[in-house]
């Protein structure tokens, strides 16, 4: 039977994870710091008949995601895939939030992908087959205000990966690493992040279903790809931060004030230890959210795209040249 272990599991799109893949037969190992949240989404999958694996993890330091993995190894025999989706933010204009708190951002958002890669890789490699999976957002390709500390942390995920990637291609591994781009999600998350804006964190539309970014993880782990972009809004970030940044600026800027609603006091929230609440997959904007389960786009997609755009280019090239000899030909008599 195949392992998964999913990072930030308790809740929201990491609950999402795995419970497609329980539903698939495969055991689940699930981190995350609550543990009556953990025991209490252990529960919630246990129904679907695979061992399901609670394990109280701060995956912001190294050793404790050491453990966790070490522990995996030894009750649920192996890593078939691991699932990087922990994050933390703090909603706040970048000037206002502390060094502290960046490094805090940095090490739920960013490092914890770096601490999980390392130890699944040292299941992987000697059996030389396994997939890792980079739970990214289109925020760390188009940034947007209020976001500064996590844009940047999921921004440096993209470059680790990438260097990492190519050692695998130069070593001949067989293990896969995928990063999924993610839309705005229906979640708990903004109800418990730390913000200092004085107003409720709205989360623009469109706002997507969690189900719909488990799928494309599953999609990524079943048959590799090397990126996965989810949802029409994510494809869009892409295009006009490629084609014409300085507009995607603009167009950010306008999506301060949207964030915004109604005033409240600031929050802690969940940067430094979690908050109480239930494990649960849906956020509080279940009214807005779509209820697609497969707008998603892979690289592999992409690079067809690319390839039939360069060959139309070519084809069209020939065409002019044919063309304009024909005309010289003529110019002749």
């Amino acid at each position: 039977m195949k392992t998964v272990v999913v990072t930030g599991g308790s809740a929201g799109i990491g609950l999402a994870i795995a419970e497609r893949f329980a539903k698939a037969g495969w055991q689940v190992a699930l981190l995350a710091r609550d543990k009556e949240r953990l025991a209490e989404a252990r529960e919630m999958l246990a129904g679907h008949g695979p061992r399901i694996l609670d394990i109280p993890t701060d995956v912001g330091v190294a050793a404790e995601v050491d453990r966790a993995a070490e522990r995996v190894v030894a009750e649920l025999g192996g890593i078939d895939a691991w699932v990087n989706n922990a994050m933390s933010t703090v909603v706040a204009p970048a000037d206002k939030i502390t060094p502290e708190e960046y490094q805090r951002v940095t090490a739920t958002t960013y490092l914890s992908q770096v601490y999980g890669t390392l130890a699944a890789l040292r299941s992987m490699k000697p059996r030389n087959r396994g997939a890792i999976i980079q739970v990214s957002s289109g925020l760390a390709i188009r940034s947007a205000p209020l976001q500064a500390a996590y844009c940047g942390a999921k921004a440096a995920v993209g470059g680790f990966t990438d260097s990492l990637r190519s050692e695998l291609i130069a070593d001949r591994s067989s293990v896969t690493l995928s990063v999924i781009y993610l839309p705005a999600v229906n979640t708990p998350q903004p109800t418990w992040a730390r913000n200092r804006t004085g107003h409720e964190q709205v989360i623009p539309d469109p706002l997507f279903d969690p189900r719909l970014c488990a799928e494309a993880v599953y999609s990524a782990v079943r048959d590799p790809q090397r990126e996965i972009w989810v949802g029409r809004s994510t494809v869009m970030m892409a295009l006009a931060q490629a084609l014409a940044p300085g507009f995607a600026d603009r167009k950010a800027a306008g999506m301060r004030e949207a964030q915004e609603g109604a005033p409240m006091a600031p929050r802690e929230g969940n940067l430094e230890v979690a908050v109480r609440g239930p494990a649960r997959i849906d956020g509080p904007s279940k009214s807005r959210t779509l209820g697609t389960r497969q707008e998603f786009v892979t690289s592999r997609q992409v690079d067809l795209v690319k390839a039939g755009a360069v060959a139309g280019v070519f084809v069209a090239g020939l065409a002019a040249r044919s063309v304009l000899s024909r005309l010289v030909g003529r110019s002749r008599y």
